[in-house]
C-alpha cells in the first residue's frame, strides 16, 4: 500500500515513514498541505495521514480540498489539538479518523490498516485468492498451504494486485505504488518481479494485457 504522509515535523515524519515502510508500506512524505492535491490527482496512493498544523495551510483546508476535488481516499488526521471541536471539524471536513499527539506507532498503524481494509471493503488483513493466503500485518503468504519467501517488493507487488483481482494496472502506477518518489527503479523491475512470481505461484496468475498492462483475474465463483 502506498500512504501520502503530510507532517511538517521532519523528525516525527523520518520515524513515521521507517515505521510504515518496515510494515510494508511505500511512504511519501510532504511537509506542506499546498503540494497535495496535486500529488493526489496525478499519483496513485491508497491513503493519506495528515498532521493539522502544517505551515503554509491549515490541515482542515487541505482535507476539504481533497473531498472537493472528490478524491475518495481514506484520510487518517495527527493532531496535537485534543478539543472536541477540533475532532469534529476535522470529520466534519471529510476525514475518516484521528490521532492525538503524543501517539503510539502501533496504534496509528492499527488505525491505518482498518482505514485501509474498509476502503477495499474487507473484513480483515488478511487477503484470499483461491489458493493463495497473504498477511500483510505478518508479510506472510502461502500458497496451497506451503510458505513462499518473497522479496519485499515482490511482496508489496503481489499484495496490490490481489487486493483488486480483476483490475488491471499499468507499468507506471504499479512502480508509483511498489517504489514511491524517493526509490526510482529500474526500467525492467516490474517486469522482473512478474516474472519472479509467476515463477513462484504459477504462471497464469498475472495476467498480462497488451499495451495496457497486468492483472490478477477474478477467481470464479
Amino acid at each position: 500500500m502506498r500512504v501520502l504522509l503530510v507532517e511538517d515535523d521532519s523528525m516525527l515524519a523520518d520515524g513515521l515513514c521507517d515505521a510504515l515502510q518496515l510494515s510494508g508500506y511505500t511512504v511519501d512524505w510532504l511537509a506542506q498541505g499546498q503540494p497535495v492535491l496535486s500529488s493526489l490527482r496525478h499519483q496513485a496512493f491508497a491513503g493519506v495521514v495528515l498532521d493539522l498544523g502544517l505551515p503554509d495551510m491549515d490541515g482542515i483546508q487541505v482535507i476539504k480540498q481533497i473531498r472537493q476535488a472528490k478524491i475518495d481516499l481514506p484520510i487518517l488526521i495527527l493532531t496535537a489539538r485534543d478539543e472536541i471541536d477540533d475532532r469534529v471539524q476535522g470529520l466534519d471536513a471529510g476525514a475518516d479518523d484521528y490521532l492525538v499527539k503524543p501517539f503510539d506507532v502501533e496504534e496509528l498503524k492499527a488505525r491505518l490498516r482498518a482505514l485501509l481494509r474498509r476502503s477495499q471493503g474487507r473484513q480483515d488483513n488478511t487477503i484470499v485468492f483461491g489458493d493463495i493466503t497473504l498477511n500483510p500485518e505478518k508479510h506472510q503468504v502461502y500458497y496451497q498451504e506451503h510458505e513462499i519467501t518473497l522479496s519485499r517488493h515482490e511482496f508489496k507487488l503481489l499484495m496490490i494486485l490481489l487486493g483488486r483481482p480483476g483490475k488491471v494496472f499499468t507499468k507506471e502506477i504499479l512502480q508509483e505504488l511498489v517504489y514511491g518518489w524517493d526509490n526510482p527503479p529500474e526500467s525492467n523491475s516490474i517486469e522482473v518481479h512478474i516474472h519472479h512470481l509467476r515463477k513462484k505461484f504459477y504462471t497464469s496468475l498475472i495476467k498480462t494485457i497488451r499495451g495496457v498492462g497486468y492483472c490478477v483475474e477474478k477467481v470464479p465463483a
